[in-house]
């Protein structure tokens, strides 16, 4: 195991990889049921989507850990099945086949732009200036949504109500100042007790601090009436999901899905959009956990990044890497699943000592058992994951540590980069509004020719996807 891994090589061994791979699951086992939640919506039945989940999670990660030999999991995407719900699905019209069509075609878009190293070109035509604001950005990422999940913050309806006009008419209206909660409700309490106990043992420096930390809070919050162990004793439904799996698998490729989808000529040029939206997000939200993650903890070494630099073959981590990923949307979609892509909840395991694919593994093998135990993993509440968030982001911030903030022509693309991140809540919109705003500090200082031409052409796709997006 230390010879196919190379442990001691990344300065690791075998328990600590395994208290990482127990980390990064707690930190995002949400996904087998928050994405069937979701899905479900547009009539794919439940339970197909619940072992969907988590078949393209297990292989995916599976490939990460195997062929990549680095810390990485993998499943559906949050944002990406809203997209595949709401837009693709609702606003747009198509059948959840034909959505399912689409995300396998942006699988094989993927797969071709990592095979001749288009992604592997984008990555390095990123400035190190934004490199550190992405890694910094992710950091304020993760940590926001595990103040999110913590419950810890709420909206206030005044002073910061604003109202979206049409033609001088309100059609929305939303709160735009967050505020903190009040402290009365368990969950939220249980959060803060569990941010305490996980700062204390990371202060401490005990060996597996932050999954010590998840395991004590869930254990507290059973007092606390938050964890429900009566959900334990509950039925899988495991027979009847792998009946409805049926009616997923490959339901992309029947006369439903692909088959249909080119069929009305008027409708092409929105299915060539679509899946060029669903392709962007992807792809940039891949290369930010890469780099926010990868250039901090070193999982991506100086002598990786150099060997990028070659053409043949999958000679670095990040080459395997990017390929795993790109694999894992087409699988995911012929199971029955939107968008499968690296999840930035890896940090946290990554945080806890992770550094090779046993990592991955460990991982993979906790979402199998899920699919027998999924309410003993279920009890484990957001409130428990929350504080492992938190802090990792607090971690990841030390990044922005390498940027010039007294120099504005670096700072201004630097701060849109990591803050947009949070804001926005993706990871590819803060790329987008950094490239954005790198472009115009070149072009104010007569600059432009130094801007790498793969970055032109991605603020420009950039741009055109908010468009699209605008107009569908």
């Amino acid at each position: 195991m230390d010879k196919f891994f190379k442990l001691q090589e990344n300065g690791t061994k075998v328990s600590t990889e395994i208290i990482a791979g127990l980390t990064t699951f707690f930190a995002m086992s949400y996904i087998i049921f928050v994405n069937p939640a979701m899905l479900s919506q547009t009539g794919i039945p439940w339970g197909a989507v619940f072992l969907a989940t988590i078949i393209a999670s297990v292989i995916g990660t599976l490939v990460m850990g195997l062929f990549a030999n680095v810390p990485y999991a993998q499943a559906p995407g949050m944002g990406l099945n809203a997209f595949f719900t709401y837009t693709v699905v609702f606003a747009l019209g198509f059948s959840w086949q034909q959505a399912l069509a689409m995300v396998f075609l942006c699988g094989i878009i993927n797969i071709l732009i990592t095979v001749t190293r288009l992604r592997k070109a984008i990555i390095r035509s990123i400035p190190v200036s934004l490199q550190n604001a992405i890694g910094g950005g992710i950091g304020i990422f993760i940590a926001y949504i595990g103040i999110k999940n913590a419950g810890l913050i709420n909206f206030t309806s005044d002073p910061g109500t604003y109202a979206l006009l049409d033609s001088g008419t309100v059609i929305a209206s939303a709160s735009a100042v967050p505020a903190l909660v009040e402290f009365n409700n368990p969950g939220v309490l249980l959060a803060v007790i569990g941010l305490l106990l996980t700062i204390i043992l990371l202060v401490l420096k005990v060996r597996g601090a932050i999954l010590l930390g998840i395991i004590g809070t869930t254990v507290i919050g059973i007092p606390m009436g938050v964890v429900d162990l009566s959900s334990i004793s509950a039925t899988t439904g495991v027979a009847d999901a792998f009946r409805q799996l049926g009616t997923t698998f490959g339901a992309a490729f029947g006369p439903e899905g692909i088959v249909s989808l080119f069929n009305d000529p008027a409708k092409i040029p929105l299915v060539l959009m679509t899946i060029f939206a669903f392709s962007l997000s992807d792809t940039f939200d891949t290369i930010g956990t890469f780099i926010g993650t990868g250039r901090r903890s070193g999982i991506f070494s100086a002598e990786d990044e150099k060997m990028m630099h070659s053409s043949a073959g999958f000679k670095s981590k990040m080459d395997r890497a990017l390929f795993a990923d790109a694999i894992a949307t087409s699988i995911g979609a012929v199971f029955g699943t939107s968008n499968t892509t690296t999840y930035v909840e890896s940090a946290a395991g990554i945080g806890a000592g992770g550094r090779t694919g046993l990592t991955s593994v460990v991982t993979a093998l906790l979402f199998v058992a899920c699919i027998f135990l999924a309410p003993v993993a279920g009890i484990v509440p957001a409130e428990a994951t929350a504080p492992a968030l938190i802090v990792v982001g607090i971690m990841m911030l030390s990044s922005f540590k390498e940027i010039k903030w007294a120099e504005l022509e670096e700072a201004i693309p630097a701060f849109f980069a990591g803050i947009f991140m949070a804001f926005c809540y993706s990871i590819s919109y803060g790329i987008a509004t950094g490239f954005i705003f790198y472009l115009l500090v070149k072009i104010c200082k007569r600059e432009f020719k130094e801007v790498h031409p793969i970055l032109v052409v991605s603020t420009l796709l950039f741009i055109l996807n908010f468009i699209i997006l605008a107009r569908i």
